[in-house]
């Protein structure tokens, strides 16, 4: 464990740390601050994947295993079982999942993608691997087709050819049905791609071919002829077999379905539209859209199901589409609310010559996945238990909380499950197989999300699992506008005006915050109670800072904002000067708009059901005729009772406890008249670059009072300017603070030093003696890398704390970085996390007679840091430690010069405390706290897309997670520990399992044959017989899941020796069941043979007529 001598580093010594870390003389240490963390306790590896498959394109169940796959345009696949077992993986190659064919109940899957590769996976391991791949050469992929328990791989292609794979060894088989010998030598054209191939369920050696043309061909694989030949005018699409094979149904692209008999090729036995208009005259009804597919299954006792997708008429144009349910003489068509990918009828027996007994149908959506329950009139739905409801609104913000309070999921859950869709199915999820990983970590885990809609989603993200426990509409809050019509000229967003911007929780207290993107803030608590608000507490403010045209303010504005007005709704509590340009406090109308908010707040009473409810409304207002600068950053703090947001043009204190507006002022104001960074220097080391203006008028400038604005505080704000000693720190990268939540490649500057961060915590916001104990303080960062401290007077808990003002003052710069502040915190003299002052929840709907407030802020200064404190600061650029009270810097780290840090966060590690830092090139950084030592250094995800970079966000314990698609969340660990116990915490797709018992085929259809007939596909495809296939069709590629296998194996001992005990105990089991077999068997013999004797001695000397 390496130490630093923090009196060493205050003398002014090189503190040991790497590239550019430095040290300055400050307040004096007499203890060394151990350091715990080191290199080898960080590896970065992805964990989990939770919510839909982005862009799906197949899918593929497994009966026994209870397993569902899906394939995705992008080469992903996920893989579902029971609620909490998934599992994702990825094509190296990328192209689309064309089809995917389990092999039934033996934990393997064979997937076909565009670039004419098929793939087999081994999926008896926690993180499925390829074991072997087939890449064709010549043709094109079109469709597969594995029978149950065979391991022979139907393959048909682009040109009509049918290829044959052994999916052990995965070599072709020199076995091939060729197009040419398939169709009628009469016909003249190509009968196009296959685009089906199945066995008759009852006869294994009848293979039934669908060309796209209309033709379906009955091969005999014995004779290696075509038995019979179907023929019909429009392209097929789908086939279905009648599971005693005497049948088939064919679906077709003008919306018919036929019927043929196995036996009558010439012409089909029924034709139906089931969706078409019957002409009056008696004619073939109107042609309707494809039938893209059709399932067919019988039942023991009752009518067929038959299930179709599309086939509606071309009249019903803009109507979603729909799966229709063809059950006896009813025909059910169910709506869905996006386009069907595919669809699958879930079956009792996996054997298809047996009645199917369908029970569900599962069907594949662009962005749903949806479970039809067959069994219940209606159809009924089931409740989806799987987190794939993330993009129902596009995600626009999150945030990561891990080791929350222990009550506080359960709390959520109980007022979210009222939340729950009514009418659903009331049976159990049908895709039921796999079983939970063993997690090593137990802490709770909330991931909040903000939508575009207004809405925010609380999920439990505990153990590698997600689950929506809360669902939050800030909306409700708002009146809504009917039509375009009514739609209020004060929006300043065209589409979706209620969407979340940035979001604060305090979990301890459940106070929760939001922003959105009209310039509205929300503040809710949490209540057990059904509440109804007659009216909504709005506080209303104005927060416009007026530059004039080369962006500087040219006049001195005084305020003094320390003294409240009680009751101040619209205006500032602070009396300003009536100077024009000033920066906040303008009451000026002369503009079309001015006074008026984005969003109208609901006049009339809300009823708020248990969960978080509103407590206080706050608005910015349109100031002459200019829009409400969008909300940058949030902090909410329980212990103050206060709410600060900001914004480009400054920020704004809000008292949610007395309803009052504390302080609103621009951000140049909160600049001490003495700041040397605002001076105008005149140096001779800098020129004034063509097309930079930083010419201002020199004003005078009291200096009794400390918050008021001075004039020398409107000079030099121009983020072109170099003219300022800070300047040189500036990169053009700072912009991508400012602009992160709008475009990736926006480089303008703006003229506005915007608020980027906060954090209210007891600190010492002056430079006192270091005697002195910390105070409630506010610290604020900002876009241009100045770190501003505003002190606060807090009146005393109870009564006092709800009538007397709270006092508010600012006290200048406390250190200066190069780009924008992302984040800060604070360290006591040991080197551990001061955690924010909170209060504990309670309930605030309570009577008064059990209204007791079971909680007190903590005190102004704890022994642990009322000696001293550090401040860790990260900017896009820098991270510095700064010693406090003297505000000396005593450690600095460059972290980046060629790109700049999009996300950081100090985080609590099971070992100790560093800041994490998500880079614009991909880099995940970490260094130690509080010497800046380099830890981790990754390049891991280059930024392609704005959402990575909006959603990234770490959490304590070594957790973090990002959207890699408008519908996925991926979650990453940097914890050396977490990677090496990944195996145990995954869950498990492959779980042993009984294959059912093969259907009886009866004393006599087995004595005269009428039983499904098999097929030995070994002797026929094989080798011996079919001889070998050309190298030059397909070349075989190892793939590397065996050696993945292995490591699996040797990381998941604990399940491996179940599973081995399991078989072991079944085998056993089995064995003594053979052995009193057949002692019984022995026994019975031996008593016929006594038998039989015993008869035979008794008519050995009798005469035939005797008998």
């Amino acid at each position: 464990m390496k130490k630093f001598n923090i009196r060493k580093v205050l003398d002014g010594l090189t503190a040991a740390s790497s590239s550019s870390a430095s040290a300055q003389s400050g307040s004096k240490e007499n203890d060394a601050i151990p350091e715990s963390l080191q290199s080898e306790h960080f590896q970065l590896c992805k964990t989990v994947r939770h919510g839909f498959p982005h862009q799906p394109s197949s899918m593929a169940f497994d009966p026994v295993q209870k397993i569902l796959a899906i394939g995705t345009q992008s080469g992903a696949l996920r893989l579902f079982g029971r609620a909490g077992v998934e599992c994702y993986c990825q094509h190296e190659s990328g192209a689309a999942v064309i089809q995917l064919q389990f092999l039934v109940n033996e934990g393997a899957l064979v997937s076909a993608l565009t670039d004419d590769s098929i793939h087999l996976w081994n999926l008896r391991q926690k993180q499925p691997a390829i074991l072997h791949t087939l890449k064709f050469s010549k043709e094109r992929i079109t469709f597969c087709h594995l029978p149950f328990q065979s391991k022979w791989l139907y393959v048909g292609t682009e040109r009509g050819n049918i290829y044959i794979v052994n999916v052990e060894s995965f070599t072709l088989s020199g076995y091939v049905i060729m197009w040419n010998k398939a169709i009628e030598l009469s016909t003249k054209t190509h009968p196009g791609p296959v685009v089906h191939i199945s066995d008759n369920p009852m006869d294994e050696g009848k293979l039934l071919i669908g060309y796209e043309c209309g033709i379906v061909v009955l091969w005999d694989l014995k004779c290696k002829k075509a038995d019979c030949r179907y023929n019909y005018d429009e392209a097929i699409h789908s086939v279905a077999w009648h599971h005693e094979g005497k049948q088939f149904i064919c679906s077709h692209s003008d919306g018919t379905l036929t019927t043929w008999n196995v036996r009558a090729p010439a012409k089909p036995v029924q034709t139906i539209t089931p969706h078409g208009k019957q002409s009056k005259d008696g004619k073939k009804p109107e042609p309707c859209k494809p039938i893209l597919k059709v399932e067919y299954k019988t039942t023991r006792a009752g009518d067929p199901f038959m299930v179709l997708s599309g086939g509606l008429s071309y009249d019903t144009l803009g109507r979603r589409s729909c799966l229709t349910v063809m059950h006896g003489k009813s025909t059910t068509v169910l709506e869905m609310d996006y386009p069907i990918v595919d669809f699958l009828t879930l079956c009792e027996t996996p054997y298809p010559n047996d009645f199917q007994e369908p029970y569900a149908v599962v069907v594949l959506l662009e962005k749903d996945l949806v479970v039809i329950d067959l069994g219940q009139i209606g159809y009924p739905i089931f409740e989806n238990p799987y987190p794939l409801s993330i993009h129902e609104s596009p995600v626009t913000c999150c945030e990561y909380f891990a080791d929350c309070p222990a009550e506080l999921i359960p709390a959520l859950y109980s007022v979210g499950c009222r939340q729950k869709r009514q009418g659903c199915s009331k049976k159990e999820w049908p895709i039921s197989g796999g079983n939970w990983g063993q997690g090593t970590h137990s802490y709770p885990e909330i991931l909040v999300t903000g939508h575009a809609d207004g809405s925010v989603k609380f999920w439990d993200a505990s153990v590698l699992m997600l689950q929506v426990l809360y669902k939050l509409k800030t909306a409700k809050v708002f009146e809504r506008a009917r039509g375009k019509e009514e739609k209020p000229s004060t929006d300043i967003v065209d589409e979706d005006p209620f969407a979340i911007q940035t979001l604060s929780w305090c979990p301890e207290s459940r106070i929760f915050c939001v922003a959105g993107v009209s310039a509205h803030v929300i503040i809710y608590r949490f209540s057990k109670q059904e509440v109804t608000t007659e009216v909504i507490q709005l506080l209303e403010v104005r927060l416009q800072c007026e530059l004039n045209d080369v962006g500087f303010p040219d006049g001195a504005v005084e305020q003094t904002p320390t003294l409240p007005t009680p009751g101040t709704t619209s205006s500032s509590p602070q009396e300003s000067e009536p100077t024009p340009p000033t920066s906040t406090g303008s009451n000026s109308s002369d503009g079309p708009r001015d006074n008026v908010p984005c969003l109208k707040v609901r006049s009339a009473p809300l009823n708020q059901s248990p969960g978080y409810q509103v407590e206080l409304v706050v608005q910015l207002l349109w100031v002459s005729g200019e829009p409400p600068q969008p909300i940058t950053s949030l902090a909410v703090n329980s212990a103050y009772g206060l709410v600060v947001f900001g914004n480009s043009n400054g920020l704004a204190v809000v008292d949610y406890l007395q309803k009052t507006l504390l302080l609103h002022m621009g951000t140049l104001e909160l600049y001490s008249p003495t700041e040397p960074y605002l001076r105008q220097p005149r140096s001779p080391r800098k020129t004034q670059p063509s097309g930079a203006v930083c010419e201002t008028n020199e004003g005078t400038n009291t200096t009794e009072e400390r918050c008021k604005s001075p004039t020398s505080a409107k000079m030099s704000r121009k983020i072109s300017s170099p003219t300022t000693e800070h300047k040189p720190d500036m990169d053009t990268n700072n912009a991508f603070a400012r602009s992160r939540s709008s475009s990736v490649t926006s480089i303008d500057r703006e003229s506005r030093e915007a608020i980027s961060s906060f954090q209210l915590c007891d600190s010492f916001p002056r430079k006192t003696d270091p005697a002195s104990a910390p105070g409630p303080s506010l610290w604020v960062g900002t876009s241009q890398g100045a770190v501003l401290a505003v002190s606060l007077s807090m009146p005393p808990d109870g009564d006092q704390r709800l009538q007397e003002h709270v006092g508010v003052s600012p006290c200048g710069t406390l250190v200066r970085l190069k780009g924008g502040v992302l984040t800060m915190a604070f360290l006591d003299t040991s080197g551990v996390l001061i955690p924010r002052p909170c209060e504990l929840w309670f309930e605030p709907n309570a009577t008064d007679q059990d209204r007791e407030r079971p909680k007190r802020r903590p005190p102004a200064s704890p022994p642990a840091y009322s000696e001293g404190q550090y401040a860790v600061v990260c900017s896009e650029k820098q991270a510095k430690v700064v010693s406090l009270p003297s505000h000396s810097c005593v450690h600095k780290h460059n972290i980046t010069e060629a790109s700049f840090v999009l996300r950081a966060e100090v985080v609590q590690l099971a070992g100790g405390l560093c800041i994490v830092c998500f880079c614009a090139n991909g880099h995940i950084i970490a260094l130690s706290l509080p010497s800046l030592r380099p830890l981790l250094d990754v390049n891991y995800l280059p930024l392609t897309d704005m959402r990575i970079a909006r959603t990234f966000c770490f959490s304590n314990l070594g957790q973090a997670l990002y959207m890699n698609s408008s519908m996925e969340i991926q979650r990453i660990t940097y914890i050396q520990e977490t990677c090496d116990n990944l195996q145990e915490m995954l869950s498990e797709l492959f779980t042993p399992v009984e294959t059912p018992e093969a259907p009886n085929r009866g004393f006599f259809k087995g004595l005269f044959g009428g039983g499904a007939q098999s097929l030995d596909r070994e002797d026929l495809f094989g080798e011996t017989t079919a001889g070998k296939a050309s190298s030059s069709l397909a070349q075989h590629i190892p793939g590397p899941g065996g050696m993945e296998g292995m490591k699996g194996a040797a990381s998941g001992v604990v399940g491996d020796l179940a599973r081995a005990r399991i078989a072991l105990d079944e085998r056993g089991q089995k064995l003594g069941e053979l052995e009193e077999r057949t002692a019984a068997m022995m026994a019975s013999a031996d008593s016929f043979s006594k038998h039989a004797h015993g008869i035979m001695l008794k008519y050995k000397d009798k005469k035939w007529y005797q008998l």
